[in-house]
This record gives C-alpha cells, structure tokens and sequence, in this order.
C-alpha cells in the first residue's frame, strides 16, 4: 500500500470508537480511508452504525500526527504492513467479519496454499499435554502444516517449539505492539520464529500492554485458521474464547479429551460435551476431518473378510452402500448422529478396511 493509504487508515484505525468493522465498513463505503476522513459528515451518517458523536472525530488533526509517528515506527523497523483489501492479506482472515483493518507482520511468512492450524491451551500445561502436542506437530509435520499460536507460556510455546524442531513454519499472534515482547523470557525464541515464520499483531508500539488484549488478539488466532486445536484448558480460560470464536467463524474446532478429575481437562471435555469440538484422540484425526492429502501413492487396503460392526457403524455402512458416495454432514444426518461422532465412525471403519474416504469429505464403502 502507498504512504498515504498506510497513513490514513492508521489514523481512521486509532480513533476511539471506531473498530475494525466499522473502520473496514466505512473505507468499503468512500473506496479508501483517506476518502473516509475527508468525506461530508452528513454523507458519514447514512452508514449503518455510524453516529455523530464517532464522526466528530474524523477532523481532529491529532490522528494523523499519531499515524506519521507510528509510520516511521515502522519504517525504522521493517515491519510489513497488510491491507484487508490487498491480496497479500491472509485469505481466511478476509472472511471474518471483525478481522483487523490493518496488521502489522514481522518475519518470512508465507501463507499461499498452506494447511493452517492454530494450537491452543493452558499456560500451565500438564506434562501429558506437552507430550500429545509435541506428538501431534510430529505427525501432522507430513502435511507441512502453518503452525498458528500465541506465543504466551505453556501450550503455545510448546506447539511452537514443536514446529521450529521439525522445520515447520509458525506464527505467534502478539497482544501488543512490535517494540516490546511478552512473555520477556521468550525473547530468546524470536530469531527462530522469525525464520521460521513471523509475527502478526494489530496494535501499534504506543499501545497500553493490558489484559483485554489478549482476548482481542484471539480473533486473530481463530481467524487465520482452518482449525483450532485445543490441547488441555480449565472450565474457563483464553482457548475456550478462542474456540468460541474459531465456531463463530464455522471454522473447524478440535479438543484434546481427558479424565473428568483433571482439572485442566474440563474445558475440553466441556467443548466436545456442548458439541463445540471435535474429539482429538489421535493426530490423524486432524487430517482426517479436515480432508487433508499428501502427495503419495495410496495404500492397498485390503478389505477384511467378516469385519465385525457395532449397531453404529452396521447403520452408516448400510446408508453408504445404498447411496453410493456420501458427504460427512449427509451421513450425519441421515444415520441421526452428531458429526463428531460420525467421524469417530468413519475413521474406525476406515481401519476395519470397510470404508474410504474420498477428495471433498466424501465417503465410499470400499
């Protein structure tokens, strides 16, 4: 983007009131957020969401000048600067309605056709949790995943570590500006994670550090993602809002299961329980759900002669060999079964050799 694009929209995004729906709202309306500020007040007010009291701002000068100095902030420090109307923007990102207007990126990152998870969890981790995610970046390190987290203690470090060790791309989404880093102890892993990777963040260096960021960087996490991987969380905590808005987005949500004493199990269990995830018992259940191939000659299977099925699976692989290939969501609803558990189905019988999955989450009997 020009200077001026980058300086105008820098001053629209830091006038209070104006959030990034309504900030990409407005430059969608006038065509750029130069425009936005220059434009007649009483034209402003016809736009849904836009009062007076917000537009009273657009002529302070004092916006501007905050932008020239968060712009040589930015030169100084080669940060990227990403437009949610240029194409170099990540594409998931673009269909999230509250998705930033602007974002600031440090790092080699690179986002085209790349399978993208984001994983999440508890800062204070439990040592079975940092063996399944450090399984879990092992196995799914086939499919040359994008690494996504937040770069705070415990499950997010871990998985991005994980990534780094297995030469993984990753990105640590920040709840503050590029001039600072937190938790300060981490700053030992920001050369690796810049090569291997980047940074993203939406605030400016002159923003206040404060707990409220973190919720907010959230929607950054989820956004990026086509899955949100939720390793171990208590009955409440930041992975469960992530998660919350990884659903928002209909995007893919996965929990890690654990026994109903632990305590940094509830929250997991509670999202496979409401239906809000997708039970993750194993690794492959990630690419299995998601539809994800690798570029390989296919296994034989041999189909087993008098495969035993429980009274689930004898009733999808009935539906299946009546309808020939069927979508996931289809065999759910017509077997009367929730997705989650259908998927557990699928992928047992796919190991009873009975079944097999097909490009487009299709499924055959084999």
């Amino acid at each position: 983007m020009t200077d001026d694009q980058l300086l105008y929209t820098l001053a629209l995004q830091h006038i209070p009131k104006i959030g990034d729906i309504t900030a990409k709202k407005l430059i969608q309306h006038c065509g750029t957020a130069e425009m936005v500020l220059k434009e007649k007040p009483e034209k402003l007010l016809l736009i849904d969401g836009v009062g007076k009291l917000t537009i009273n701002e657009f002529k302070n000068p004092k916006y501007v000048k905050e932008a020239e100095a968060e712009m040589q902030f930015i030169k100084d420090n080669g940060i990227a600067c990403l437009y949610f109307m240029n194409d170099d923007y990540p594409e998931k990102l673009k269909h999230c309605i509250d998705g930033p207007a602007l974002m600031f990126q440090v790092g080699n990152i690179d986002l085209k056709d790349r399978h993208i998870i984001s994983i999440v969890g508890a800062r204070k981790i439990t040592n079975h949790g940092v063996a399944f995610c450090e399984r879990l970046v092992e196995e799914l390190a086939v499919f040359n995943p994008v690494i996504v987290s937040g770069f705070a203690y415990g499950t997010d470090i871990t998985a991005q570590k994980a990534a780094m060790n297995h030469n993984l791309q990753t990105i640590g989404c920040l709840a503050h500006g590029l001039n600072q880093i937190y938790p300060k102890t981490h700053k030992r892993y920001m050369t690796s994670v810049e090569s291997n990777g980047g940074f993203f963040t939406d605030f400016w260096s002159t923003d206040a550090f404060d707990r409220t960021n973190f919720l907010k960087r959230n929607r950054i996490i989820a956004g990026l993602s086509e899955a949100t991987i939720v390793i171990e969380s208590a009955e409440t905590g930041g992975s469960l809002v992530t998660a919350d808005i990884a659903n928002s987005y209909n995007r893919e949500v996965f929990a890690v299961s654990g026994r109903p004493t632990d305590l940094q199990s509830v929250g997991c269990n509670n999202l496979i329980k409401q239906q809000k995830a997708h039970l993750l018992s194993t690794p492959m259940d990630v690419p299995y759900i998601l539809n994800w191939s690798i570029e390989q000659k296919p296994a034989v299977v041999q189909k087993q002669l008098f495969v035993e099925l429980d009274e689930d699976e004898k009733k999808v692989y009935n539906y299946l060999k009546e309808h020939d290939k069927q979508l996931l969501d289809s065999i759910a609803l017509a077997c009367q079964l929730p997705i989650f558990k259908i998927a557990g189905i699928l992928l047992n019988m796919e190991l009873k050799g009975v079944v097999r999955p097909l490009p487009g989450k299709l499924f055959e009997v084999v």
